[in-house]
Order: C-alpha cells, then sequence, then structure tokens
C-alpha cells in the first residue's frame, strides 16, 4: 500500500505510531474512527477504506455502505419498500408475479390482504407445492384462467420435477384468457427455476 503516491510513509508512520491504530483495531465502529495523525486529512474516503480493510476487514461492509451514501445518497442505500399494488399494476395475465422468497419470510398474509382489497379473495386458488400437488396445481390455473381467478402456487421450489411442465403452461399462457386472471408463485431462489418464467 505504501508504494501507491496517496500511501508513501503509512507503512513507516504505522510502524512508529501503531498505538494509534489500535484505537481502530478496537473499536466497536472502527469504521467511524478518524485515522492518526495527517491522516486523517491526508487521505480521501475511499483510501481510508483501502487503511480499514488492512487493519478491521470486518468493518469494510459498513465503510463501503457510508461511502456509498456520502457519494451518491441514502436512496442507494435503502432497500425499496414493497408494494404488491405497483407490482399487480403492472402485470398481466400472461406473465406470473414470483415472490423469491428468503428464509423465515413469507408474503401470503400480504398477498391475502391485497386480495380483500382487490375484492378477489373468493376468487383465490391456492396450492401448497410438493409431492403430488403437481395435478391439483394444474387444476386451479386451468379454472383460474376460464374463471378471472388467481392461482397462487407456493413453494415451487419443491416441486422441482414439476418446473418443465409449469414453464410449458405459462408458454401456452395468452391474452386471451380472462384479463383478470393472474398467476402468483413463491419460491425459495433454485436454480430449477425455469428462466424464461423469470
Amino acid at each position: 500500500m505504501s508504494q501507491l503516491p496517496a500511501f508513501q510513509g503509512l507503512d513507516s508512520y504505522f510502524i512508529e505510531f501503531h498505538k494509534k491504530f489500535k484505537k481502530i483495531f478496537d473499536a466497536t465502529e472502527a469504521h467511524l474512527e478518524k485515522m492518526p495523525g495527517e491522516w486523517e486529512d491526508r487521505l480521501n474516503t475511499f483510501q481510508k477504506m483501502v487503511v480499514l480493510k488492512s487493519i478491521r476487514l470486518d468493518k469494510i461492509n459498513a465503510a463501503i455502505t457510508n461511502f456509498i451514501i456520502e457519494q451518491i445518497g441514502q436512496d442507494f442505500v435503502d432497500p425499496p419498500t414493497f408494494n404488491l399494488g405497483s407490482c399487480y399494476k403492472d402485470s398481466d395475465n400472461v406473465s406470473p408475479l414470483i415472490f423469491v422468497l428468503s428464509a423465515g419470510s413469507d408474503p401470503t398474509a400480504d398477498f391475502k390482504k391485497f386480495a380483500e382489497e382487490q375484492d378477489m379473495s373468493a376468487k383465490i386458488e391456492s396450492v401448497s407445492l410438493g409431492q403430488g400437488q403437481a395435478p391439483k396445481a394444474e387444476r386451479a390455473i386451468e379454472r383460474a384462467r376460464a374463471t378471472g381467478g388467481w392461482c397462487l402456487l407456493q413453494n415451487c421450489h419443491l416441486s422441482v420435477s414439476w418446473m418443465p411442465k409449469l414453464e410449458a403452461i405459462v408458454e401456452q399462457l395468452s391474452d386471451k384468457d380472462h384479463e383478470d386472471f393472474r398467476v402468483w408463485l413463491t419460491s425459495m431462489p433454485s436454480a430449477a427455476f425455469p428462466v424464461s418464467i423469470l
């Protein structure tokens, strides 16, 4: 590092004043600590992250987050709030809406609340996929296509062998199907999930 122009002399300074750097090493929020001596003013934020990485690698993610906020704003580190209504407005009857699940997440309650708001509660068919549920899911899709209902297929990742069939069904969906018809899918990330549906 000290061979780069911005860091020239840092190695000898570090050796001589290593106790000053120990404060950064010991700090709970090391990414917020000031650099010792002239290095606070001499280094820019990015260069300070390079030094921090060599002292406290575990705090580099927090430092990067602060760097992004400083450079381009808070909006770029805050995840957008999930808006089911907005997703629905952008949807149509030939493209499934997909909830990609993370551990512990379950969008079912939000889905049911949204269905109530859209007066669709009575027109939902829900199938939790798993062993032996594929025929039930196929029938639910066909009924929803005809009646303008919503078909919620949960846990697609548990029905890997049926995913090619789901892909074929989605390819056959048509804008001639009922305009209110929607297929909603939930799945953990899975390599078996059909890319064409995504």
